[in-house]
């Protein structure tokens, strides 16, 4: 029978999808857990490679025989609004300033593509949350 491989570590990490590189953050994160880090860099890409740089979360499990596994999880809510946005960066004065405005039909699209990763199981749960996102970075919703 085979034994039962044990969880040392679990690292989380957000890396650009389809183009990660051995370098910091990835490198030494990985590297102080004794993974093959250029062994995790072409895995990771290869399972990314359709999101073209855009930020994404992956959790890596790390095992006591050094091997290791990892889940992609979706872009951060931040992200997907910049995107969405076509904007540089959130506003840092998101009370005064606003940097622009997405549509219900948006905001839903987002909410659908977090939920796997989110804590609730209601879309409309899931909306509020991105709302909250969108709020604190300074973009409006247009009803």
């Amino acid at each position: 029978m085979a034994k039962k491989k044990e969880v040392v570590a679990v690292i989380k990490l957000q890396a650009p999808g389809g183009q990660a590189t051995p370098a910091p953050p990835i490198g030494p994160a990985l590297g102080q857990h004794g993974v093959n880090i250029g062994q995790f860099v072409q895995q990771f890409n290869a399972a990314t490679g359709n999101l073209n740089g855009m930020r994404v979360t992956v959790e890596l499990s790390v095992y006591s025989d050094k091997s290791f596994t990892f889940k992609v999880k979706s872009p951060p809510a931040s992200v997907l609004l910049k995107d969405a946005l076509k904007a540089e960066k959130g506003s840092g004065t998101p009370n005064k300033q606003k940097i622009g405005t997405i549509t219900r039909a948006q905001l839903r699209e987002i909410a659908q593509r977090k939920l796997p990763d989110l804590n609730c199981t209601k879309i409309e749960s899931a909306e509020r949350i991105v709302a909250g996102t969108a709020r604190s970075m300074g973009v409006e919703i247009a009803d």
